[in-house]
């Protein structure tokens, strides 16, 4: 997975957790609506001051933003880093429900040992 799409990932999760629209992230940041989705479907790479103003309007410290990014490409296998991305794309209540599921998986399974 490229930086970009990672980033653009981050980006929709803050956004979603913040309850603000693409248009009203664009309008916090001084950008277009349509750039807020292309960095989102990880299209665009991002300035470092496109990064900062987006980490300004989601709220978050730009560390927060970034934090371990530039180890995506090296964690290709990681099997829940590719849980969590397919999970972002669903509904809320969809991944409330799968989210649910997994961990009374993870419960059996740590009883049973």
């Amino acid at each position: 997975m490229s930086i970009a799409v990672e980033l653009g990932n981050r980006i929709r999760f803050y956004r979603k957790q913040k309850h603000l629209s693409q248009e009203e992230l664009a309008e916090l940041c001084d950008f277009h609506p349509t750039y807020i989705g292309q960095l989102e479907r990880g299209e665009k790479n991002a300035t470092l001051e496109s990064v900062n103003k987006l980490s300004r309007g989601l709220g978050i410290s730009l560390d927060e933003l970034l934090k371990d990014i530039d180890t995506i490409n090296s964690s290709s296998e990681n099997i829940a880093l590719e849980v969590y991305h397919k999970l972002m794309k669903l509904p809320k209540k969809d991944q409330e429900r799968i989210a649910s599921i997994i961990f009374e998986i993870i419960e059996l399974l740590q009883t049973s040992k």
